[in-house]
Protein backbone atom coordinates (compact mmCIF):
# COMPACT_ATOMS: atom_id res chain seq x y z
CA UNK A 1 0.00 0.00 0.00
CA UNK A 2 0.93 3.37 -0.66
CA UNK A 3 1.22 5.80 2.37
CA UNK A 4 2.12 9.49 1.99
CA UNK A 5 1.18 12.59 1.42
CA UNK A 6 -1.52 13.07 -0.89
CA UNK A 7 -3.56 15.61 -1.60
CA UNK A 8 -6.74 15.65 -3.97
CA UNK A 9 -6.07 17.97 -7.11
CA UNK A 10 -8.30 21.82 -6.35
CA UNK A 11 -10.58 22.47 -8.82
CA UNK A 12 -9.91 24.86 -10.87
CA UNK A 13 -12.22 27.88 -11.48
CA UNK A 14 -13.48 28.20 -14.68
CA UNK A 15 -11.43 30.36 -17.46
CA UNK A 16 -13.12 33.88 -18.10
CA UNK A 17 -15.41 34.17 -20.95
CA UNK A 18 -14.12 35.21 -23.68
CA UNK A 19 -14.17 39.02 -24.24
CA UNK A 20 -16.76 40.38 -26.54
CA UNK A 21 -15.93 40.59 -30.12
CA UNK A 22 -16.49 44.19 -30.91
CA UNK A 23 -19.23 45.29 -33.57
CA UNK A 24 -18.06 46.48 -36.69
CA UNK A 25 -16.93 50.01 -37.33
CA UNK A 26 -19.68 51.66 -38.53
CA UNK A 27 -19.24 53.80 -41.57
CA UNK A 28 -19.58 57.69 -40.68
CA UNK A 29 -21.70 59.15 -42.67
CA UNK A 30 -21.32 62.41 -43.84
CA UNK A 31 -23.38 65.34 -45.09
CA UNK A 32 -23.43 66.58 -48.58
CA UNK A 33 -20.99 68.91 -49.49
CA UNK A 34 -22.47 72.67 -49.70
CA UNK A 35 -23.56 74.05 -52.87
CA UNK A 36 -21.08 76.46 -54.11
CA UNK A 37 -21.85 80.10 -53.69
CA UNK A 38 -22.08 82.03 -56.96
CA UNK A 39 -20.06 84.90 -56.49
CA UNK A 40 -18.73 88.03 -58.35
CA UNK A 41 -15.01 88.36 -57.52
CA UNK A 42 -12.54 91.17 -58.44
CA UNK A 43 -8.96 91.33 -57.12
CA UNK A 44 -7.26 94.19 -54.89
CA UNK A 45 -4.97 96.05 -56.61
CA UNK A 46 -1.19 97.11 -56.34
CA UNK A 47 -2.19 99.73 -53.87
CA UNK A 48 -3.91 98.09 -51.28
CA UNK A 49 -0.48 96.28 -50.30
CA UNK A 50 0.72 96.84 -47.11
CA UNK A 51 -2.64 98.65 -46.31
CA UNK A 52 -4.41 97.73 -42.38
CA UNK A 53 -7.22 94.60 -42.95
CA UNK A 54 -10.53 94.69 -41.23
CA UNK A 55 -8.31 91.75 -38.92
CA UNK A 56 -5.25 94.59 -38.04
CA UNK A 57 -3.20 92.40 -40.33
CA UNK A 58 -1.05 94.22 -43.00
CA UNK A 59 -2.74 93.09 -46.85
CA UNK A 60 -0.36 91.17 -48.44
CA UNK A 61 -0.87 90.62 -52.50
CA UNK A 62 0.79 87.60 -52.50
CA UNK A 63 -0.93 85.84 -49.46
CA UNK A 64 -4.07 83.30 -50.10
CA UNK A 65 -6.49 85.65 -48.70
CA UNK A 66 -9.65 87.59 -49.70
CA UNK A 67 -12.24 90.42 -48.74
CA UNK A 68 -15.99 89.61 -47.97
CA UNK A 69 -18.85 91.01 -47.51
CA UNK A 70 -21.03 88.49 -45.82
CA UNK A 71 -18.64 85.56 -44.77
CA UNK A 72 -17.15 85.01 -41.39
CA UNK A 73 -13.28 86.42 -41.23
CA UNK A 74 -10.78 84.16 -40.74
CA UNK A 75 -12.93 81.37 -42.39
CA UNK A 76 -11.54 79.25 -44.98
CA UNK A 77 -13.08 79.01 -48.56
CA UNK A 78 -12.10 77.36 -51.68
CA UNK A 79 -12.79 79.46 -54.63
CA UNK A 80 -13.14 78.21 -58.28
CA UNK A 81 -13.18 79.84 -61.42
CA UNK A 82 -16.09 77.75 -63.44
CA UNK A 83 -14.45 78.61 -66.78
CA UNK A 84 -11.11 76.76 -66.66
CA UNK A 85 -11.70 75.08 -63.41
CA UNK A 86 -8.72 76.65 -61.42
CA UNK A 87 -9.47 76.70 -57.85
CA UNK A 88 -7.98 78.81 -54.68
CA UNK A 89 -8.39 77.93 -50.99
CA UNK A 90 -7.96 81.67 -49.01
CA UNK A 91 -8.75 82.61 -45.87
CA UNK A 92 -11.24 85.96 -45.75
CA UNK A 93 -9.40 88.40 -43.55
CA UNK A 94 -11.14 91.81 -44.70
CA UNK A 95 -14.26 92.99 -45.46
CA UNK A 96 -15.07 94.57 -49.07
CA UNK A 97 -15.29 94.50 -51.82
CA UNK A 98 -16.51 98.31 -51.60
CA UNK A 99 -18.52 97.92 -55.01
CA UNK A 100 -21.65 97.67 -56.05
CA UNK A 101 -22.44 93.75 -57.85
CA UNK A 102 -19.09 92.50 -56.29
CA UNK A 103 -19.71 90.59 -53.53
CA UNK A 104 -15.34 88.95 -52.88
CA UNK A 105 -11.89 90.87 -53.42
CA UNK A 106 -9.11 88.38 -53.91
CA UNK A 107 -5.16 88.85 -53.55
CA UNK A 108 -3.25 89.58 -56.27
CA UNK A 109 -1.72 85.79 -56.10
CA UNK A 110 -5.30 83.85 -55.51
CA UNK A 111 -6.61 86.17 -58.35
CA UNK A 112 -3.60 84.89 -60.67
CA UNK A 113 -3.88 81.23 -60.08
CA UNK A 114 -7.51 81.10 -61.08
CA UNK A 115 -6.75 83.11 -64.35
CA UNK A 116 -8.74 86.31 -63.93
CA UNK A 117 -6.03 88.70 -63.46
CA UNK A 118 -6.55 90.01 -67.01
CA UNK A 119 -10.29 90.13 -66.17
CA UNK A 120 -10.19 91.63 -63.15
CA UNK A 121 -13.75 91.13 -62.45
CA UNK A 122 -15.12 86.93 -62.28
CA UNK A 123 -18.08 85.18 -61.69
CA UNK A 124 -16.77 82.20 -58.99
CA UNK A 125 -17.74 79.28 -57.49
CA UNK A 126 -17.33 79.77 -53.43
CA UNK A 127 -17.86 76.68 -50.96
CA UNK A 128 -16.54 76.45 -47.52
CA UNK A 129 -13.14 74.71 -46.77
CA UNK A 130 -11.49 73.43 -43.35
CA UNK A 131 -7.91 75.40 -42.42
CA UNK A 132 -5.42 72.76 -44.64
CA UNK A 133 -3.28 72.40 -40.76
CA UNK A 134 -6.63 71.00 -39.24
CA UNK A 135 -6.76 67.04 -39.82
CA UNK A 136 -9.72 65.30 -41.22
CA UNK A 137 -11.64 63.70 -39.00
CA UNK A 138 -11.51 59.71 -38.66
CA UNK A 139 -13.45 57.51 -37.08
CA UNK A 140 -11.40 55.24 -34.75
CA UNK A 141 -12.97 51.54 -34.04
CA UNK A 142 -13.39 50.49 -29.87
CA UNK A 143 -10.17 48.59 -28.44
CA UNK A 144 -11.57 45.43 -26.85
CA UNK A 145 -9.97 44.83 -23.93
CA UNK A 146 -7.01 41.97 -23.25
CA UNK A 147 -8.12 38.98 -21.68
CA UNK A 148 -6.95 38.05 -18.66
CA UNK A 149 -4.54 34.96 -19.29
CA UNK A 150 -6.56 31.53 -18.80
CA UNK A 151 -3.28 29.84 -17.82
CA UNK A 152 -3.28 28.93 -14.01
CA UNK A 153 -0.30 29.90 -12.21
CA UNK A 154 0.61 27.75 -9.76
CA UNK A 155 0.89 28.77 -6.11
CA UNK A 156 4.14 28.03 -3.70
CA UNK A 157 3.94 24.76 -1.13
CA UNK A 158 6.75 27.10 0.50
Amino acid sequence: MLAGCYNAPEELPPPPPPAPVPAAVQPVSLPPPPKPKREKASWYGPRFNGHITSTGERYNENAMTAASKTLPIGSHVKVTNPENGKSVEVRINDRGPHVRGRTMDLSKRAAQKLGITKKGVAKVEVTPAAPKSAEPAVPVAPVAPVPASSTPTEESHI
